[in-house]
């Protein structure tokens, strides 16, 4: 940057999105000429970096200079509830190699795609249910209760080995730890997960089931590799991580089809080999896990700016997957598409350990839905249907339906 170049204002960080399924307008986008790496401020007054370019995003994300560790006296925080639980270690997600290496070894083994097939009868026999219920209560309905949550809650449920009787209690914390609204709901609610799961341990331990959590405590914390302690909290992510974002993808993702009925025909009139290219671009267009924080360790050359040890970074995933330069038309929905190159898993060491049950869930849920109720709509208008704040993960508070 020259002397005579001015620096520009930087913008607020996060914003609210005004479509739930677009970016916020307010964001800086390289697709509108604007900088791939450019600086943003927290609520705090804080400058961090933003970046929004595609290319930028897979090479810092792939880069061990940038840290994902949230006990780092810089880490970034773009909401005040989340400095209340600021030096709560985060199992996986919060952690740098070699941590994150073994943690993610202990698991990888029950989310491969091998694995994720098996699990594809009990997804369907989850979904099929529940429309069952659906269909017998008759219309309307509305889709987050009846069904785009209890898809994904079963389902993680059924793998860890938590039982779904609880489901009322876990989905009210993830909520609140998620969002709030205030820093004393944050703490309160991850102190209820950690005793409920701590007890839950100890259940498992004199009565041993077949979930992940009990070979879990068999394999790792019964033979000292791993404390009570860490196995609680890398059983909440589990948890939270693997109910939440697929519940907002399957509400989000059919308000954003009955919005677009040409690529809803593509999606049922495609048969079977026409889903997964229309679940990627789903979660490209989407992108409800915005926002990915980390600080630099390192000093970092990258998008023509230096990004210093100990400044924060973010990643906007919802602009990086709108970068013309990566997408052609971004900002068109197009499940024909098949680009597999987005970063709604993020990428690098920390790409979502979960993506493939992620990806059957939707695989299976989303053409089931509208197989079943053909004449799926609104109950509303789609300006009334709420949607979540910018600060979390994104998505619908409810979804109006009749059919």
């Amino acid at each position: 940057m020259t002397e005579t170049q001015s620096e520009p204002q930087p913008t607020a960080f996060p914003q609210d999105r005004t479509c739930p399924y677009h970016p916020p307008a307010g964001y800086p986008s390289e697709s509108r000429g604007q900088r791939s790496v450019s600086r943003v401020r927290l609520f705090d007054g804080r400058t961090v970096w933003l970046v929004t370019g595609h290319a930028e995003a897979r090479a810092l994300l792939a880069d061990p200079r940038l840290s994902s560790d949230r006990s780092h006296p810089d880490f970034p925080l773009f909401a005040p509830r989340l400095a209340a639980v600021k030096q709560r270690r985060v199992e996986l997600l919060g952690v740098d190699d070699p941590e994150h290496n073994a943690q993610r070894r202990m698991l990888i083994p029950s989310f491969t795609v091998r694995r994720t097939a098996a699990l594809r009868p009990r997804i369907q026999e989850t979904v099929d249910r529940l429309l069952d219920a659906m269909v017998a209560q008759g219309p309307p309905a509305e889709l987050v209760g009846a069904f785009a949550l209890p898809v994904p809650s079963m389902v993680i449920c059924a793998l860890l080995g938590v039982p779904y009787g609880d489901h009322e209690f876990f989905e009210d914390r993830s909520r609140k730890l998620l969002r709030g609204p205030g820093p004393a709901d944050v703490v309160a609610a991850r102190e209820d997960l950690d005793a409920y799961f701590r007890e839950l341990i100890e259940r498992k331990r004199r009565d041993p089931g077949d979930g992940l959590l009990d070979e879990l405590i068999a394999k790792q914390l019964e033979t000292g590799a791993v404390e009570r302690d860490a196995l609680v909290r890398l059983a909440e992510i589990l948890l939270v991580a693997g109910h939440e974002t697929t519940a907002n993808m399957i509400s989000l993702g059919t308000y954003t089809l009955l919005l677009h009925p040409d690529q809803l025909a593509r999606l049922t009139g495609g048969g079977a080999e026409a889903v997964p290219a229309a679940v990627e671009e789903l979660l490209r267009y989407l992108s409800i896990a915005d926002g990915l924080s980390r600080v630099a360790v390192e000093d970092i050359e990258i998008g023509g700016e230096t990004l210093r040890a100990g400044e924060g970074v973010l990643l906007s995933t919802a602009v990086i997957n709108r970068d013309a330069a990566a997408f052609e038309a971004p900002d068109e929905l197009d499940l024909g598409r098949g680009a597999r190159n987005h970063v709604a898993f993020g990428f690098g060491i920390h790409q979502c350990l979960g993506q493939n049950l992620a990806r059957a869930e939707l695989e299976i849920a989303l053409p089931a839905l509208f197989r079943r109720l053909p004449d799926l709509r609104l109950a509303v208008p789609p300006e009334e249907v709420p949607f979540k704040p910018g600060d979390t993960v994104q998505g619908l508070l409810e979804l109006p339906v009749t059919w």
